[in-house]
């Protein structure tokens, strides 16, 4: 039987300085990712993307531009399906550029509370040994698919 994977999708904001937005994970404190989630039942993934982005980051819609997508990349969960059957997610991600000079702001404070912390770095410096392990091959063809980069 083939492998069900659930549709998901996930920001990749660059601020004008070339820096990357990454959040730090409550429910798991010692990884860092991409601000990421599921595509509601008619949502398109546009439309999913910038939701996510608003409630886990607080960047809200028309402070960026959408600039690129790619995928779609896959993962599987290590424990195996979950709940609903699904045996990974299955990605787009969409790199989003501030509309204005700069780094749009994220407000934690109006937040789902996915993340404890956000912070911006270089995609070259990206911490891969901070994201969870099922997501590290994912995150080092996408830094390479959108910046070229080779990260061990």
């Amino acid at each position: 039987m083939p492998k069900k994977y659930r549709p998901n999708v996930a920001a990749v904001v660059q601020a004008s300085t070339g820096r990357v937005l990454i959040g730090q994970r409550s429910d798991y404190p010692s990884s860092w990712q991409f601000p990421q989630g599921g595509i509601d039942r008619g949502e398109s993934p546009e439309d999913a993307v910038k939701r996510e982005l608003a409630e886990e980051t607080g960047v809200l819609p028309g402070t960026y531009r959408i600039r690129a997508h790619r995928g779609p990349y896959r993962y599987d969960f290590p424990a195996g399906p979950d709940r609903r059957g699904f045996h990974g997610q299955e990605q787009t991600y969409f790199l989003c550029v501030p509309d204005e000079e700069g780094e749009p702001s994220p407000d934690l404070a109006a937040t789902c509370g996915e993340f404890s912390a956000l912070r911006w770095v270089h995609p070259e410096t990206f911490p891969i040994d901070e994201v969870p392990p099922m997501k590290r091959d994912v995150y080092r063809t996408v830094l390479r698919d959108f910046f070229g980069l080779r990260i061990q």
